[in-house]
This record gives C-alpha cells, sequence and structure tokens, in this order.
C-alpha cells in the first residue's frame, strides 16, 4: 500500500523526534512492504517568523490533501509576547478547528521496564493501562465570546465554556466504543456540582450510556478524579473529559509513566472503526521543550508511539502497529535509556541512536 503522510515537525525539539518517527515509519514500510511519502510544511513560530502566519495555506493544503498527519511540537519563548497578535499554537489549534479532530486519545500506559522512573511509587503503578479521552474542540479554548479590555481603568478578560449536546454525545460514543474493547469501563470527569455546562456533560453521558449497556459508567469531579490518578491510578480504564479538564488530567496522568516523552497522542475526526473518511493527527504529549532543543537529547519515544497510533487508527495497519510497539518494548528491555528515562540506570543514548534501535528492531 501507498500512503501519503503530512509530516509537520514545528519548533524546538518537534524537528529531532520527527525525524526518529519517520526512519521507523520507513523501517515499517520496508518490513511490511508499504509506502510512506512524506509531505511536510512550516507551522507554529517558524511559520510565523516566515510567513506572518502559524499556519500558512500551504501547510493547511497539505493537512487537507493527506492519509494522515504526524505532527511534532509548537512554540517556545521566542514567541511568548502575551501581547502578540498571534501565537504558534494558534496553528495547532487552526488544524484541529479546520479537520473538526474533536477527540484527543492519550493512551497511559506503564513499561514495566519503567516503572523505577516514576516519582509514584511502584506497587501503585502496578496493571496501570488507561485511555484518556480529551474533548478537543470546544469549551473555553474556541467559544466566543473571548477578548480583553479595559474597563475603569481596570483590565479585564473572559473566555466562555460553551458545549452543545451535539460535542459531548460525540466525545462519549468514542469513550463507549473503545472502552469496549477494554475493560469496559468508562470514566467521566466533570464539575457538575458547580458548572452548568458539567451538568448538561453528565446529563448527556448518561444518556449516551443506555446504548452500552454491557459497560460500567462513573461519574468523577474533576479535582476528585486529579487526586485518584496519582492515589490509584489502576482503578481507570477509559476517562473522558471536556477540553480544559482534559488537557490538565493528560499532563498529569504523564507522571506516571516518568517521562512526558514517553507519551503519544491521536486526535481524531471520527469514530474508531467508523467508515467515515477524516484526517487524523497524531503528536507526542512533550510540547517544543526549547531548553533541550539541539542538544541530541530528545526523547523520541513519545514520537514513535504517536506513529504507531496513526498507522492503527488512520491507516488500519494493526501488525505494523503492534511490531512498533513491540519494537520500543525490546529497546527498553535491552537497557537503552534517554537523558529523561535514565533514573533506574542502563545505556543513556541520544535521540538519534534511539531511533536507530527501534528502527533496527522492527
Amino acid at each position: 500500500m501507498n500512503y501519503t503522510i503530512t509530516v509537520l515537525p514545528g519548533d524546538g525539539i518537534g524537528p529531532e523526534v520527527i525525524t526518529e518517527a519517520v526512519k521507523v515509519m520507513n523501517a515499517v514500510g520496508e518490513k511490511f512492504g508499504h509506502i510512506f511519502t512524506p509531505q511536510s510544511g512550516p507551522v507554529g513560530g517558524n511559520a510565523i517568523d516566515d510567513f506572518g502566519t502559524p499556519l500558512p495555506e500551504e501547510t493547511k493544503d497539505l493537512c487537507e490533501n493527506t492519509d494522515a498527519i504526524l505532527f511534532g511540537a509548537v512554540g517556545g519563548p521566542k514567541w511568548d509576547d502575551p501581547q502578540a497578535k498571534t501565537r504558534p499554537e494558534d496553528g495547532i489549534l487552526a488544524i484541529r478547528k479546520n479537520l473538526g479532530l474533536f477527540a484527543n486519545l492519550r493512551p497511559v500506559k506503564i513499561f514495566p521496564q519503567l516503572i523505577n522512573s516514576s516519582p509514584v511509587k511502584p506497587h501503585i503503578l502496578q496493571d496501570v493501562d488507561m485511555l484518556i479521552i480529551r474533548e478537543l474542540t470546544g469549551g473555553l479554548y474556541f467559544a466566543e465570546p473571548k477578548k480583553r479590555w479595559e474597563e475603569d481603568s481596570e483590565r479585564k478578560a473572559v473566555d466562555t465554556l460553551l458545549y452543545s449536546e451535539h460535542e459531548i454525545e460525540r466525545v462519549v460514543k468514542v469513550a463507549f466504543e473503545l472502552a469496549k474493547s477494554r475493560k469496559q469501563h468508562v470514566t467521566s470527569v466533570d464539575k457538575a456540582n458547580v458548572l452548568e455546562s458539567g451538568r448538561l456533560w453528565r446529563e448527556v453521558t448518561i444518556e449516551v450510556s443506555k446504548e452500552y449497556p454491557e459497560i460500567e459508567l462513573d461519574h468523577l469531579l474533576v479535582d476528585n478524579a486529579s487526586m485518584q490518578l496519582i492515589r490509584e491510578p489502576s482503578r481507570f480504564d477509559v476517562i473522558v473529559a471536556e477540553n480544559t479538564f482534559g488537557d490538565i488530567l493528560t499532563d498529569e496522568a504523564s507522571i506516571l509513566s516518568g517521562s512526558m516523552g514517553m507519551l503519544p497522542s491521536a486526535s481524531l475526526a471520527g469514530t474508531p472503526g467508523s467508515t467515515e473518511s477524516s484526517v487524523n493527527l497524531f503528536e507526542p504529549i512533550h510540547g517544543s521543550a526549547p531548553d533541550i532543543a539541539g542538544q541530541g537529547i530528545a526523547n523520541p519515544i513519545g514520537t514513535i508511539l504517536s506513529m504507531a497510533l496513526m498507522l492503527r487508527y488512520s491507516l488500519h495497519l494493526y501488525n505494523e502497529a503492534d511490531a512498533v510497539e513491540r519494537a520500543v518494548e525490546g529497546v527498553l528491555s535491552e537497557g537503552f535509556r534517554t537523558t529523561d528515562i535514565s533514573s533506574d540506570g542502563g545505556e543513556i543514548v541520544a535521540t538519534q541512536r534511539m531511533g536507530d534501535l527501534i528502527a533496527g528492531n522492527i
């Protein structure tokens, strides 16, 4: 099979980790007889510098005419002026909105080889294997009004937390569909005790759950959920939350794995397994990490595992996705580590070397 993949390296360590993911993707192609043709474009801060916008039309067109998008990271201190009219992050937000990428999937699974790399006690991490699903195109990040102004010599700002029944229903259905092939347990996170949007979220979730009588559903307020993620993470199977809560909880959950550099994500425009044609986006959750950019020490595993999610959810290459994940586990079992996951020992290797090892294990 032939596939066109839009590769958007972005800023900071984005180009470094994307290079290794493409290297492993090409190894998959050689092993399984596929041709992956990458097409690359500017996005984020570098696009602002060169084109005055974080998402040039050229890049937007590449995203709309492809089989999948593999994304690095955007942002950095250079573009952090709060008065700026546009920011690097506006590029990825625009891609999500343009393509309707409403469901963000972030698997959090503890590799036994890295159980001592986490600041959380090892006995708490036993059997942790969860999937957090974050609504991605609604809520505080997108709804209007969103503005700043001055009144009575005082600065003011407003963001709007708005959700429709449709927006809630479609992302909750993704959670239930994915739970069917897991432990059949969905935890919905909201703030129904104080927010009207939270009460609507819970109400619609309960209605959707009636279509899935085999799936157990429970509800947690977001403050309690944030505590339980660290106190008893093994209790969770599939978690679903609105945009802001999901953003915070997924970053919190990353500490369980020992490093944000280990965790992939997928942003989907439809329910996995559906026959609808859509372009999905895959990226690591770690951000641009400008403090280590260019040093060759970034962990590419989160990006490589994001590429595995791409194989599974967009290209439906399930054996190939499994092969990538086994290759990562194999390299970790052999004792190779990047700096961020080296607290339990092992041989520390550079970004490029880690990519070479994983590609070689395919």
